[in-house]
């Protein structure tokens, strides 16, 4: 398929890209209304049951840069529409799992499937659309991320309480089907230069060890079930294979972290900038559920009406974002987005006992705007300054550094959260202060606070972006 013919397609090849991108956010979320039951039916605990969603972050995290490696050299097509295989029958798996352990290593099989989408949508995308339309695409492509995470809850909530908890997964067979045999026909077919490189295999292995290994062990910190020694010995495993990683890469012929784009000043900027994004909105998305349901004691349907403010104007601003980014230019978009999540942050600190609803509605929406307006012009930033054979791997360089801030914020804002209200009850606390629940607001002020100074980090680093291009 030539140029031509790919620009003519390149409204289909969103529609099939977008496809995949909605079932694999779609599948994040749903998983979470559904953890209550599927802890009982699974004859678990729900420290045991976090697992579920635990482990499928940090598989993405961990594969997602030798698959974006691997799309540059057999194709994004290639490796994009065998992730439908690989989430399908990942899927299937969840369906039948009779136990917490089968469940996992099933969820694990999903999120290598998710890996491969996430690795070669952005730059399916970015080779489909001119520099003048990309920014509309890919605004397009965070407001569909936007949307999955919105459906999920009422969705799983709908399908668990009329059917079972294995239909949350059973509903992605049937999508993994549809899109693999619409891929097949739409898609273009790939053509790469890098087919006969050699592949990075001792790279990929020391980088999925290592961030999978350090993060599982920053995350099972607070797990009592998880001994001391455990923990200690997969963190310096992790260390040491993230230590090694440099050496392997410097003799690589064709490595894994591609040295020569992260020399790239600006584009190191735009990653760091979308990695913090995604550090400070995790810290709001851990914290906010106990705010709503434990401080102001909010059902968790009324919660979950609250919590959609953030996605909802994701929505809404991302694709008008990324068409004036288009035509003005992104640089003044990006700083003009951390601009709004820092205020937004800052406004979140002061919420208390006595805040209204139409406040904390408000704060969602301001929050949603500021990441809407920063996202898809700074994916079109990274994907201007990558070379054409390189879209793959940068498009999963950017949802790496994306998913690593996901983690990177859960773990930040839980370990911030307790270690403040601890400092404050002169006790250690490791969950919700039922009879002072004012400890707990102080806490969660200091961790927005502290959100808004890492956001700020982001912000200057535009402005110094923009000095530095004018």
């Amino acid at each position: 398929m030539n140029s031509a013919d790919v620009h003519d397609k390149r409204w289909r090849i969103l529609m099939v890209v977008l496809m995949s991108t909605f079932m694999a956010t779609l599948d994040a979320s749903i998983v979470n209304v559904a953890l209550p039951v599927m802890a009982e039916k699974l004859h678990t605990e729900i420290s045991g049951i976090q697992w579920v969603v635990t482990s499928y972050l940090l598989i993405i995290s961990s594969c997602i840069l030798s698959f974006g490696k691997l799309s540059d050299r057999i194709g994004k097509s290639n490796v994009f529409l065998k992730g439908f295989i690989v989430f399908g029958i990942g899927s299937l798996f969840c369906a039948l799992s009779p136990t917490l352990v089968t469940l996992v290593l099933s969820r694990i099989i999903q999120a290598i499937g998710a890996a491969m989408f996430m690795s070669s949508n952005q730059g399916i995308v970015a080779s489909a659309f001119s520099q003048k339309g990309r920014g509309k695409a890919l605004g397009i492509l965070g407001s569909t991320v936007a949307v999955g995470t919105m459906t999920g809850p009422p969705l799983g909530g709908f399908l668990v309480h009329f059917f079972n908890w294995q239909s949350i997964f059973i509903i992605n067979i049937p999508v993994s089907v549809i899109g693999f045999i619409m891929g097949i026909i739409i898609l273009p077919k790939d053509t790469s230069d890098e087919k006969h490189k050699p592949f990075d295999y001792a790279g990929s292995a020391l980088l999925i060890c290592g961030v999978s290994l350090v993060f599982w062990s920053l995350l099972a910190f607070t797990d009592d079930h998880v001994s001391p020694q455990t923990l200690t010995a997969a963190g310096l495993t992790g260390l040491v294979s993230l230590f090694l990683l440099i050496p392997v890469e410097k003799r690589a012929k064709d490595p894994v972290i591609d040295i020569e784009l992260l020399r790239i000043p600006f584009f190191s900027i735009s990653l760091i900038c979308a990695f913090l994004t995604f550090v400070v909105a995790f810290t709001v998305n851990i914290i906010h559920p106990f705010y709503l349901q434990s401080a102001l004691s909010f059902s968790p349907a009324e919660a979950g009406l609250f919590m959609v403010a953030f996605p909802v104007a994701t929505f809404i601003v991302a694709p008008i974002s990324g068409h004036i980014s288009d035509v003005a230019g992104p640089k003044a978009i990006t700083a003009t987005g951390l601009g709004i999540l820092v205020i937004a942050l800052v406004l979140f600190s002061f919420l208390d006992l006595n805040s209204s609803p139409f406040t904390i509605v408000a704060m969602g929406v301001l929050l949603g705007m500021g990441h809407g307006i920063f996202q898809s012009p700074n994916t079109s930033i990274l994907m201007g300054l990558s070379p054409k054979n390189k879209l793959g791997l940068t498009g999963s360089i950017n949802a790496f550094a994306r998913n690593i801030g996901m983690v990177t914020g859960i773990t930040f804002a839980v370990s911030l959260l307790y270690h403040r209200m601890s400092l404050e009850a002169g006790t250690k606390i490791t969950g919700f202060p039922k009879e002072a629940p004012q400890i707990f607001i102080d806490a969660m002020q200091f961790v927005y606070m502290a959100g808004a100074a890492i956001c700020t980090i982001g912000l200057i680093l535009t402005l110094y972006r923009m000095k530095r291009d004018r």
